[in-house]
């Protein structure tokens, strides 16, 4: 299960009505939320989200509207007594940008790790202790002014566990659980491995965040079959397609095109100019491409669950 909360989805400046774009995701207990701009503390206030226990910040890039609210959120954990590692991952350039934002946060009582995700993915229980085994981050290169990428979070599931069999090769109950996780375990000096004992691996889940981005190839193939997908969608009316290549953005046609090509199930628009009033007055453009498109808004909340 992945529980997806959008706090956020302006772009540039946060509005009276509408915070900068930010999602953040749990699982399992534990939690990632995906860039961190100005005001984002009050977002996740206003949708009943705690930051505090965040185990990993992931920024897609670092112009002010996407991490000016760090050095407040960082202090914040700091004032409620965070002892806990914050792991921290964004494009090349990390330790630069982070420099002057940890120097306005002032000193802190929890460490600060930077973690760089190897072009396969990271897995995250390898780094972020408890984190639920099949619980993957992986990047992709996105289109934009400067440096920046997207992240597809995916949760694999392994095939049934078939106890008949792990008990007719005499493992004890005590360590099914081990193979139910992926690991091998040793019974009388035999090693019985979690393929002797699974079925078939099962569908998992997967979202994706484009963060900002031009329509690209690297998006399409990256959110290929997700089951949610929270793709930048700073202008709204089709003739705006040239000015949004520009600037590194896509319109709200262009987004349900990459959606439409990656296969996603659900795809929610965000990162809204602050010239679009209502969003929900243009999402036609996106529909008419691709019928999931939901205009995205803050607050808004998705649990995936895994198929029968």
């Amino acid at each position: 299960m992945i529980d997806i909360t959008l706090l956020g989805t302006s772009s540039m400046m946060p509005l009276p009505e509408r915070a900068l774009t930010s999602v953040f995701l749990s699982c399992d207990g534990h939690s990632i939320l995906f860039d961190c701009g100005e005001g984002t503390q009050t977002a996740a206030r206003k949708a009943g989200v705690s930051l505090m226990k965040t185990d990993m910040i992931a920024l897609t890039h670092y112009h002010g509207d996407h991490i000016f609210g760090l050095p407040g959120l960082l202090q914040t954990m700091h004032s409620m007594g965070r002892a806990e590692p914050l792991y921290i991952t964004g494009p090349e350039g990390l330790t630069d940008a982070l420099r002057p934002l940890l120097t306005l946060a002032g000193t802190l009582a929890f460490e600060i790790i930077t973690v760089l995700i190897p072009d396969g993915g990271l897995e995250l229980d390898t780094v972020l202790k408890g984190f639920k085994h099949g619980a993957k981050l992986a990047v992709f290169k996105t289109e934009h002014r400067v440096a920046s990428r997207g992240y597809v979070f995916t949760l694999s599931r392994p095939g049934r566990f078939m106890p008949e069999k792990a008990q007719a090769l005499g493992v004890p109950e005590t360590q099914f659980k081990l193979l139910q996780r992926g690991q091998s375990v040793e019974v009388d000096g035999k090693t019985v491995f979690p393929g002797q004992v699974l079925g078939a691996p099962r569908k998992g889940l997967k979202f994706v965040f484009s963060g900002d981005t031009a329509y690209c190839d690297t998006l399409t193939e990256a959110a290929k079959d997700a089951d949610l997908a929270v793709f930048d969608a700073t202008y709204a009316e089709d003739e705006q397609a040239d000015i949004a290549y520009e600037h590194g953005h896509m319109n709200f046609r262009l987004a349900a095109e990459a959606a439409s090509k990656a296969n996603v199930k659900q795809l929610w628009l965000a990162h809204y100019s602050q010239m679009i009033k209502d969003p929900l007055e243009y999402i036609e453009n996106a529909k008419k491409v691709f019928e999931n498109t939901v205009c995205g808004c803050d607050g808004m909340k998705e649990t995936l669950l895994f198929e029968e």
